[in-house]
């Protein structure tokens, strides 16, 4: 089986803590899918990070690029953000930084909450996108999870807006929801349950 070099980026702070207390986190959207081919976990630099921050377009595919480039190996990457419909998709590649470079997501979700007081049209939506450089041709594969924006936070689970998002056809937030229960019906998930879906097919 072909071997891939997953390059892990994540969206702020509090979350790269929480993966680091718990590292299961890091693939466990993976272990829903076949285990075949053996990913592997690789980090980009300090300089590139900051240069992807700085960025108005997804990431997914720079991150991608960055590694492929400078070690020829096969590989992808994801970026995920939360598009919000009365804010015309706001946060979108913004979501980590929403209230400011250095804030964490407890200033986003205020912010975002702030910015949605007195509309009613709470609708929004998770996007994963998996940018996959593979015999250097480059393949994107979405996962889009449908929900609502409370008025206040629910919650102390997960990370980033968990607290302030409703999935659709649930009434718990995903901060309220068990790690197992998210996980089977987050973004992530499906996005990567597309890429592991395309692998299977085409390099199986």
């Amino acid at each position: 089986y072909r071997r891939l070099r997953y390059h892990y980026g994540c969206h702020g702070h509090d979350k790269q803590k929480k993966e680091e207390r718990n590292p299961g986190a890091q693939t466990r959207g993976i272990r829903h899918t076949d285990s075949k081919p053996h990913l592997s976990r690789h980090l980009y630099d300090g300089t590139a990070a900051q240069q992807f921050r700085q960025g108005s377009n997804p990431a997914e595919g720079l991150r991608a690029r960055y590694v492929y480039e400078r070690t020829g190996l096969d590989c992808f990457a994801d970026d995920t953000g939360l598009e919000v419909e009365a804010l015309g998709g706001e946060p979108g590649v913004y979501s980590a930084r929403y209230a400011g470079e250095e804030c964490c997501s407890e200033a986003n979700m205020q912010k975002l909450l702030h910015n949605l007081t007195g509309k009613s049209n709470r609708n929004a939506q998770f996007r994963t996108v998996i940018a996959l450089i593979i015999k250097g041709e480059e393949k994107l594969f979405n996962g889009i999870v449908k929900g609502t924006i409370t008025e206040e936070k629910r919650g102390d689970s997960g990370f980033g807006y968990d607290p302030v998002f409703v999935p659709e056809g649930f009434s718990e937030s995903f901060a309220q929801m068990s790690g197992d229960m998210k996980n089977s019906i987050s973004h992530r998930y499906r996005a990567t349950l597309e890429l592991s879906n395309y692998l299977k097919e085409n390099y199986d």
